[in-house]
């Protein structure tokens, strides 16, 4: 039986390729940063090996400190000093980047009739952003922290997808049998993993990421929209791949 949903945000929930979320987030972050005396050039590369760092990390220490020892490495020790300006960014300017999510677009519902359904609901997004980047995803959809369980960031978590040991330490922290589990995710490497764990998986399609994985045939698929009408219509209880 399935009583426990976790969901991907990017591509998922958030329906946003990964590209221009990318491009649109660091450009707005270089503003931010860049007039305080950092070149620009040098504060994106700070930034991607950080977050390289914390996709290799292998679970010895949280991914927030494997992030900032990396990205100090590379700006020098001043850079300790943007620790407070970062927070302020995903406080405020990076809500600049909700313009790319289509006009009107919600996950309320959907998240409404699970919960109200009684599953326990995960936010199982890849834990490279601190919280409060993640609840200012979440709000563009019309979500927050309080809608799900667990939410996983890069404070809470020492591990990142596709390690195996991320999903792992979710099941550990919420004390659940992976059979009772469903992952909603739009990656095939990063979410749809959690198979050789004994979950479930649904393939949202709109963002799929296939990086020659294979045919996304055998997995079961359609948009959010139609994993919601699946809901409505069947509930979960009796789902399985």
């Amino acid at each position: 039986m399935t009583d426990i949903i976790l969901f991907d945000l990017d591509g998922t929930l958030l329906p946003m390729g990964q590209d221009n979320f990318v491009k649109t987030y660091f450009g707005e972050l270089v503003k931010k940063i860049a007039p305080l005396g950092y070149d620009k050039d040098e504060i994106v590369k700070a930034i991607w090996a950080g977050t390289d760092a914390m996709i290799a990390n292998d679970g010895k220490v949280s991914n927030e400190r494997c992030f900032w020892d990396k990205f100090v490495s590379l700006l020098g020790d001043r850079a300790w000093e943007l620790e407070p300006y970062l927070d302020d960014f995903y406080r405020n300017e990076f809500n600049n980047v909700s313009k790319l999510v289509p006009e009107g677009y919600s996950a309320r519902s959907l998240i409404d009739l699970l919960n109200g359904n009684g599953y326990r609901l995960i936010l199982a997004t890849n834990p490279i952003l601190p919280l409060v980047g993640v609840e200012s995803r979440l709000k563009w959809i019309g979500l927050n922290l309080d809608d799900f369980e667990l939410v996983t960031s890069y404070e809470n978590c020492s591990t990142s997808k596709p390690n195996l040991d991320y999903y792992r330490d979710i099941l550990e922290k919420i004390d659940a049998d992976p059979k009772r589990c469903l992952m909603v995710g739009n990656s095939i490497a990063e979410d749809m993993c959690t198979q050789s764990l004994g979950m479930s998986v649904y393939l949202v399609t709109g963002f799929v990421e296939n990086q020659g994985e294979g045919d996304i045939s055998r997995f079961r698929s359609g948009t959010i929209a139609d994993f919601e009408k699946l809901c409505r219509e069947n509930g979960l209880q009796t789902y399985s791949n």
